[in-house]
């Protein structure tokens, strides 16, 4: 299984971390890690993560609040958001339409 970030996903994933590592040099990269944990799960189990809608699906990180909205098309696995968990729901639907 193939993980790419959309363009949208890969700059709030860069800001996600310089907002972390304002709030304290080196948290940036726990985040980091912590997304790297979750990119490893979705490769390994793809269709196991809690459904949003249709073939859209959030795999959520184990120490930060976040998830990664992903869907899977032909053995590629697209995220599309890195998402706070209570910030905002579904802002991600109309990145789906791109």
């Amino acid at each position: 299984m193939i993980v790419e970030f959309s363009s949208p996903a890969e700059v709030e994933l860069n800001e996600v971390i310089a907002h972390y590592d304002l709030q304290r040099p080196g948290l940036g990269r726990e985040f980091a890690i912590d997304v790297a944990a979750a990119i490893h799960r979705i490769e390994d189990y793809p269709n196991v993560w809690q459904r949003l809608a249709g073939k859209v699906r959030r795999c959520q990180l184990q120490r930060f609040e976040y998830g990664l909205v992903y869907r899977v098309q032909g053995g590629i696995a697209t995220i599309y958001a890195v998402m706070h968990l209570r910030r905002r729901p579904g802002y991600w639907r109309e990145r789906l339409k791109r």
